[in-house]
């Protein structure tokens, strides 16, 4: 049974109905499974257990504080990618040692906290930021671990929007001048070689991009040790694919086979940064039908959540399946699903053949455990959704809804 299943003809979250959490909570409002990320990060780990390794959580994907600790618990090192996220995971209770700061814009104030928290490596992605990094670490009197992020030049299908494996893209960089950067930090008395680092995009669903990014990488860390500097870490990064409708998530099992197999008799240490596949099938966003438009040329189910609370779709063309959260015998209507904002672009889905719903009732959009509530916004101003997990027929807020006091707060008028 997944975790959010019918019984009998009532979308449930667990063990609970959805109806009740709206009444409770109101809407719109996230709603996240704990057994559904506990179970997908044991399912992870199991395939790990012949390859010497760390999982990081990409926080980007969800940084609630209370999801945060939950995957700490379970064992998950962090991924993070900027102060803020540092910050975060902190406040989770997380091992600073099991934490790897990538992105490419760090700020000497990230630096520093970095430092000062002891994490595991930086994964630097250019001659700058390396030359920056290691002025930080020689004003701190603390050695800087690193990692060079390589751009393998890895075409992978996804969006063009989320791939970064490639020379055009302002990721990593290429393996001539990683190897560069490499000889430098090697050289300083203030920075510690710790790994090699790649990324090559999100929502990929072909193994072999990730088996070529491995590849790539394993040669750099072979080219390094004949250059007298070995590493530990092999990072591969994440965009781990998963279904959000008919698509075949990645084969995980065939991805850590072909890992194994090229690391089995190694001493590197593989990390992996999974977002999406850890929480993204382990959230639903709820929320109400306020009218239904009808005309000859269009229909429109316009409900309280837009894009403000839920951007894919604007920004990606994202598919989202959106159910009724209570069946009901109904004629079917093809409309867009559309939200309150000023905005022509503001859509959670187009042309969808959907139940003929009326105003006043709840429906739930689909696997938006990640990338759904980071990317929301206060655009018109409207208060973020508040967030809550359930767990068997308990239920928990871990982030109330913002009240629109809270938006001014700190403004002078």
């Amino acid at each position: 049974m997944t975790a959010f299943h019918y019984h009998p003809d009532q979308l449930c979250g667990e063990d609970g109905p959805l109806t009740s959490v709206a009444e409770r909570f109101g809407t719109p409002t996230y709603v996240y499974s704990r057994g559904a990320i506990l179970a997908n990060y044991r399912r992870l780990a199991s395939g790990l257990t012949e390859i010497p390794g760390l999982i990081c959580y990409s926080v980007k994907a969800n940084s609630n504080l209370r999801i945060l600790s939950l995957l700490r618990e379970a064992g998950a090192g962090f991924d993070i990618v900027s102060g803020g996220e540092l910050a975060r995971v902190l406040r989770a209770g997380a091992d600073p040692e099991r934490v790897v700061f990538s992105g490419v814009g760090k700020t000497v104030a990230e630096m520093d906290a970095g430092l000062a928290a002891g994490i595991l490596m930086f994964n630097v992605e250019s001659a700058g930021e390396l030359e920056l990094l290691e002025a930080r670490a020689r004003a701190r009197g603390k050695p800087a671990p690193v990692s060079v992020r390589v751009n393998p030049d890895v075409v992978a299908a996804t969006h063009p929007y989320v791939s970064t494996g490639q020379i055009i893209h302002k990721f990593g960089v290429p393996t001539d001048e990683a190897l560069e950067l490499y000889r430098r930090a090697a050289q300083s008395k203030h920075m510690s070689v710790r790994g090699v680092a790649c990324h090559i995009g999100s929502q990929i669903l072909e193994v072999e991009p990730f088996l070529k990014a491995m590849d790539e990488i394993l040669s750099v860390a072979e080219a390094l040790r004949t250059m007298g500097t070995d590493v530990e870490f092999l990072d591969l990064g994440g965009g781990y694919g998963i279904r959000y409708a008919d698509e075949q998530p990645l084969a995980m099992e065939r991805l850590m086979y072909g890992l194994a197999a090229r690391l089995r008799g190694t001493t590197y240490r593989l990390i992996i940064e999974p977002g999406r596949t850890l929480v993204g099938d382990a959230g639903v966003l709820l929320t109400r039908v306020l009218y239904v438009k009808q005309s000859q040329q269009k229909n429109f189910i316009v409900v309280d959540a837009g894009m403000n609370d839920l951007m894919r779709p604007t920004l990606y063309g994202s598919y989202h399946e959106i159910v009724p959260v209570e069946q009901r015998p109904t004629e079917k209507l093809t409309a867009d699903v559309v939200g309150p904002l000023c905005e022509t672009g503001d859509f959670l889905a187009q042309d969808r053949e959907m139940p003929d719903v009326r105003a006043g009732d709840l429906l739930a959009i689909l696997t938006v455990g990640a990338y759904g509530y980071v990317l929301a916004s206060n655009y018109n101003p409207r208060p973020r959704p508040a967030e809550v997990l359930v767990d068997g027929h308990e239920v928990e807020l871990i982030r109330p809804r913002e009240r629109v006091e809270d938006l001014m707060a700190g403004e002078v008028p």
